[in-house]
Parts: structure tokens; C-alpha cells; sequence
């Protein structure tokens, strides 16, 4: 059995805005670069990204947020919406922080990779090609699956754990 290396731990935000009543829409971003280019199902993700030892997961996930989505992070208090761990063995801790940002104002961070592959071609791509507000079914139908599950803990810190209770202040 091959040695293990250090576990793969990422951290991100999850902005949410609400709609009346105990309506709320997330902020979600579509991974970018050619892979995910032609998939819309389990091809979004959480503004996020890993971090090592020496950093802290809340530090990580301002930082990624900003790389990605190209501003800084709104104001707002973090509601903590645990972990999970992804099929890839990566485990992502996310905040939850009410704030209605413009989409099309995303300046998003880049990567450089070879492609196609084998061509000796590197190309830049965007981190996230877009970003998108959607209400919780649509997010969870597009969230990589390791991801759905904070969908359904911020319903239920917003909710108090009832369908259809009102926004629950200071969450």
C-alpha cells in the first residue's frame, strides 16, 4: 500500500441572498477550463480552494473567494456549514454569508495548463467561467455531488431545521 500524504483540505464561501418568505438563492460557479466546458450538471462548485498546514481554513476560503470571484468578500457574518468530503478524498469546510453580489461583475482568477493534450500548447482558463444565482434545488442538481450537502445545511440553519419557516436573523 502506498504511503499517505497529507490530507487534501480545501475551504470556500457559499454567498446566499434570501427571496421572500423562506425563498433563498446561492451563488454558484462553474468550474472552468475545457473539461467542464460542454457539463452543466455536477460541473459547479462552491467559490473554493485548498490550503495547507500553515493556513487557516476561514483565512483560505477569503482568499479563494477573492481569486475567484474577483472582489473582495462582502460583509456579512460567516455561518459555519461544516465539512465534507468529496469522492476525491479532498475535504472542504464551508461558510455561508448572506449578500447579494452582481455576477457579471466577477473578474475571475486564471490557470495555465496544456491543451489540447500532448500539443505542447499551454493556455490560460478561468478558475470559474461564470457564476450564477439559483434557488437550492437547481444548485443541488449542478454542485458536484460532495458539495450538495451544504445546499441543505444552510436550508436548515435558515429554517431552523422546519421546510418553509422564515429567515432566521443574525444566520
Amino acid at each position: 500500500m502506498a504511503p499517505h500524504t497529507a490530507a487534501r483540505r480545501s475551504a470556500g464561501l457559499l454567498l446566499f441572498r434570501t427571496t421572500g418568505g423562506a425563498g433563498f438563492e446561492v451563488l454558484i460557479g462553474h468550474m472552468g477550463g475545457p473539461f467542464w466546458a460542454r457539463r452543466e450538471s455536477a460541473a459547479w462548485s462552491v467559490p473554493k480552494g485548498e490550503y495547507g498546514p500553515g493556513e487557516e481554513a476561514a483565512a483560505a476560503a477569503r482568499r479563494e473567494f477573492e481569486e475567484e470571484f474577483g472582489h473582495p468578500v462582502p460583509d456579512g457574518a460567516w455561518v459555519a456549514l461544516g465539512e465534507s468530503r468529496q469522492a476525491g478524498g479532498k475535504t472542504v469546510t464551508v461558510w455561508a454569508v448572506e449578500a447579494d453580489v452582481d455576477p457579471a461583475a466577477a473578474v475571475p482568477g486564471t490557470f495555465t495548463m496544456e491543451w489540447p493534450p500532448g500539443s505542447g500548447v499551454r493556455r490560460e482558463f478561468p478558475e470559474i467561467d461564470r457564476f450564477e444565482w439559483c434557488g437550492p434545488e437547481v444548485a443541488a442538481e449542478r454542485f458536484v455531488k460532495g458539495q450538495r450537502v451544504f445546499v441543505d445545511r444552510l436550508r436548515d440553519r435558515l429554517t431552523g431545521g422546519r421546510e418553509g419557516a422564515p429567515h432566521a436573523d443574525g444566520a
